[in-house]
Parts: C-alpha cells; structure tokens; sequence
C-alpha cells in the first residue's frame, strides 16, 4: 500500500495517488475509496482501477492544509485501511480510520 502526494504549483491541490495490495485485497473484483472527501458516501466512492498486478489504484485531487479520512471498500463488504497512512483516527464504531495530510 502507497499514498503519493504531488502538489501543484498552480493552485493549493495535492494529486493524491492511493494504491492498494493485491494482498491486501485478497483477489477483490473491487475496491472503491471512500472517506471526508465524499462524506463517507459507499455509493459515491472513488473506484480504484486494477492494474495487472492486482493492484488497486486510484488519483484524487485534494485541497491542500487539510487532513482527510478514509478506508478501502473491498467488493462492498471488507474495510481496510492503507498500512503507509499519515497516522490514523480511532472511531465511535471501534475500528480507525487512515488518514492523510496534504
């Protein structure tokens, strides 16, 4: 598992590149991203494209000085969380959330 920042000069967004394991996801058919960003909707998560070594992955464009929350969807059942987080949140519902800073 990876997060890979790229800040832009332009304006004060971070292209965050989320990558989960073929591993982690156990021979999922999907992994969707979800967390702040889209209000913790499972619905409206960011599908993560799988490459050909089974890994997922995935780009979102944050705004910069924010911390965000998130999880990995696998095949709509599985919560995981990325082992290479800023740091993670503990929840009211006794699992943590990963977390990223841009």
């Amino acid at each position: 598992m990876s997060l890979k920042k790229k800040f832009l000069k332009s304006k004060p967004i971070c292209k965050v590149t989320f990558k989960i394991s073929a591993e982690a996801t156990e021979n999922a058919d999907k992994v969707v991203l979800v967390g702040d960003f889209n209000e913790w909707d499972k619905t409206a998560g960011v599908a993560m494209k799988q490459l050909k070594s089974g890994d997922f992955k995935t780009t979102v464009d944050l705004e910069v000085g924010k911390k965000y929350e998130f999880r990995y969807l696998i095949d709509g059942e599985k919560w995981e969380n990325d082992w290479a987080a800023d740091e993670y949140i503990s929840t009211p519902y006794g699992t943590e959330n990963s977390v990223v800073a841009v």
